[in-house]
């Protein structure tokens, strides 16, 4: 029979085919060294931090523990810090002139010893505001292992459908590549052959061929990533990053505790649970998914995690596990401000329905949950209006700010402990420390499991001993930001404090006098225009500053005056303000509309209504207009920029006036947080003792009122009443 290709038709096929199987097998088993490659910049970056370490520890040290060594000669010769000696060997040591060859191995061991103590201690931490090499090096490394992962897993696949195929049909074509043996061959096995290389030709130009082809083309375009590429992918996704390097060892993120203070016997039991996410589209943070475990395992529980840990997620990623187990309803009950938000959440972390069940259309929407299922998502105002069949289940029932249904006596508390009587399983939500009131806690627990809150109840005034926080595991679970996102940037807080013109001291002066407090607070916002405004000047200059490092800020106050004014000065910079008055759906708009805004956009929010069920990440500025009476405010309002998720260090700038009520309300407050931080038990906090009350208040304006009385020389201050307002 004629023959339809030549031997070198047939040995360039069978090459193309084994070049395309090496290439496929190469990606397929690269995980590995990927991963040697992510160790590799690890070790890299904590050996550079080690020195930056040592390069701030002076050699005078190495005589902390009094071992007599000779610091002088050290120093003499320029070996100033420890990181001086640590690169130098013994030899080196003693041919300094003071240090016998005894003495250098005692100074050698000594500084290896706190070089490894220090090796220890450091932690990754990924700053999009600290790009250095080493730090560029590993999120590059992790970058590409993380793109990588998908290309490795579809080459497995193409190689296990198609590789052995391949092999068997190299293996009865080689022998056309040989004229002569094709010569003397069967006409049968000529024809076999044909048909093999036409079959060989097929593969590389259909399915197999464009996939594998694909395949190595975007392993090889991953493995070029660099820094810029990056650092964009850590920005864009840097839960995934921890992920990984939580994966490969959880002390590089200071996270190695894996039971997350449970106690040993049910934190056991919590790992052993299991957890189905198929329909989850987020990843979860390893102690997220240890939180959702607990939850399903424990079914009536408390999550308290502190705000930014992902509590949402968390909910969410529970009902997921739920749905893939055959169950179907699921309610949440938040507040009206954060119903639109909850909703979108689901819909965006999750392939669950969410029903929003709120406003004039309510119980059509609750007929729709009752026949579809999915989850319903309510308020605690529209919980009144289930009424729902009597053996109906609810598969998982979630109380957002659960400390909402803190008085018993509450409609809003009636009718929530109404439904969780259809619940098979409970979560309540909150990110109020609940250790700060024992009563409240004990309150809750009892809705959720009556008898360990009846045993709490005999116990309540040990609140800080370990015998109550093991009574209390089974139900109440928090987790602090401290303990379980160590890896997140830095927050820097500073203090701007502006000099008042002559104009902002004498409307503030006036304010004093007339014992009006709520108008002194506004000290320097509310004179007539601010162009002339210290305090406005000075935020211009932060948002300005915040535009050229391609930041965007937050503005709070808890003035509707100032927020009216603060968006006027500053005009197209600013969206449309937050405040209390704002439909909960118009509210998850503007967020929207900042997260996509550029650089040097500024959201300004009343800090009441922006300080709680945000998130926005997308910002690193945070911009504080006023000192707050209660700090909890304030760490609630820079929390929606500094939780899981930023990638970048947070700039808190808090707004002051010298010689003002800003002044006295900052420096007691310091006060009130060194007698806290001395002596208040680290789960029970003195929450009550850290707020300014109306005692401290009016002491505060009567020393004011003396100090100004003097300075204008005045004898018989005006004593009008305080109005209290907030406009």
């Amino acid at each position: 029979m004629a023959r339809e290709f030549s031997a070198n038709d047939a040995k360039l096929l069978i090459t193309k085919h084994q070049d395309l199987l090496k290439n496929l097998k190469s990606v397929s088993r690269s995980e590995q060294f990927l991963r040697e490659n992510i160790s590799r910049a690890v070790e890299a970056y904590i050996e550079k931090e080690v020195f930056r370490v040592l390069s701030e520890v002076s050699v005078e040290e190495l005589n902390r523990e009094k071992r007599g060594i000779r610091v002088k000669p050290l120093i003499y010769h320029n070996l100033k810090t420890m990181v001086d000696v640590w690169g130098l060997s013994v030899e080196n040591l003693s041919s300094i002139r003071g240090i016998s060859e005894e003495s250098a191995k005692v100074i050698k061991q000594t500084v290896d010893d706190f070089a490894d103590k220090t090796r220890l201690e450091i932690k990754i931490k990924l700053s999009a505001d600290n790009k250095t090499t080493e730090a560029s090096e590993l999120v590059k490394n992790v970058s590409i292992y993380k793109n990588s992962l998908n290309i490795i897993k579809q080459s497995k696949n193409v190689l296990s459908e198609y590789s052995d195929m391949i092999q068997q049909d190299i293996a009865s074509l080689n022998f056309s590549t040989s004229g002569l043996k094709w010569l003397f061959s069967t006409k049968a096995k000529k024809l076999k052959a044909t048909e093999t290389h036409n079959k060989l030709n097929e593969l590389l130009s259909g399915d197999y061929g464009l996939k594998a082809n694909d395949i190595i083309s975007n392993y090889l375009n991953i493995s070029e990533t660099n820094f810029d590429d990056a650092w964009n992918d850590f920005v864009n996704d840097n839960v995934n990053f921890y992920n990984i390097l939580e994966e490969l060892d959880p002390s590089l993120l200071g996270s190695e505790n894996k039971v997350y203070g449970l106690p040993e016997d049910l934190a056991k039991e919590i790992n052993d649970e299991c957890l189905f996410p198929n329909g989850l589209t987020c990843t979860l943070r390893r102690y997220q998914e240890w939180g959702v475990k607990y939850i399903l395992h424990q079914e009536k529980v408390l999550l308290g995690d502190e705000m930014g840990l992902g509590k949402t997620i968390q909910a969410i990623a529970t009902m997921v596990s739920l749905k893939n187990i055959g169950l179907s309803h699921f309610l949440v009950v938040c507040p009206a401000s954060v119903l639109t938000n909850w909703c979108r959440e689901i819909e965006k972390h999750s392939l669950l329905k969410a029903i929003r069940v709120h406003g004039d259309d309510r119980e059509d929407a609750i007929k729709l949950w009752l026949s579809s299922g999915g989850v319903a998502v309510t308020t605690f105002e529209t919980v009144a209006h289930f009424n729902l069949p009597e053996e109906f289940k609810i598969s998982l029932l979630v109380v957002d700010e659960a400390h909402y249904i803190k008085n018993p006596s509450a409609k809003r508390t009636s009718g929530t402990k109404n439904l969780c009587k259809y619940a098979d399983r409970i979560l309540f939500m909150t990110g109020t420390a609940l250790e700060n009131n024992v009563d409240e806690m004990i309150g809750l627990i009892s809705i959720l499991q009556p008898q360990v809150a009846r045993s709490l109840k005999r116990i309540a005034f040990m609140s800080a001993a370990p015998q109550f926080r093991e009574k209390v595991a089974p139900v109440y679970y928090r987790r602090k930001r401290e303990e379980v996102l160590k890896e997140l940037p830095d927050l820097i807080e500073s203090k701007e404090w502006c000099e008042m013109s002559i104009d902002e001291e004498d409307v503030y002066e006036d304010a004093i006098l007339a014992r009006n407090f709520m108008q002194a607070r506004r000290v320097s916002w509310n004179i007539d225009s601010l162009s002339k405004s210290s305090k406005a000047n000075r935020l211009m200059e932060i948002v300005k500053e915040a535009e050229e490092e391609n930041r965007k800020i937050i503005v709070f106050s808890y003035f509707l005056d100032t927020i009216s004014k603060i968006s006027e000065f500053l005009g197209d910079r600013c969206l449309e303000p937050i405040t209390g008055a704002l439909m909960p759906n118009r509210r998850q708009e503007i967020i929207d509309e900042f997260n996509n805004s550029p650089a040097g956009s500024v959201l300004v929010s009343q800090i009441q209504s922006g300080g709680t069920g945000l998130n926005i990440q997308s910002a690193s500025v945070v911009v504080i207009c006023e000192p707050q009476l209660k700090p909890s405010i304030e760490n609630q309002a820079i929390s929606r920029a500094y939780r899981m998720g930023q990638s970048r260090s947070v700039l808190v700038y808090r707004l002051l006036c010298e010689n003002s009520i800003d002044e006295k309300i900052t420096d007691l407050l310091e006060q009130k947080q060194k007698i806290f931080d001395a002596f208040a038990d680290e789960s029970v906090s003195a929450k009550k003792s850290m707020e300014i009350d109306e005692k401290l208040l009016g002491d505060i304006i009567s020393e004011e009122i003396e100090r100004i009385s003097q300075k204008r020389g005045l004898t018989q201050p005006n004593t009008n009443e305080n109005k209290e307002d907030k406009n």
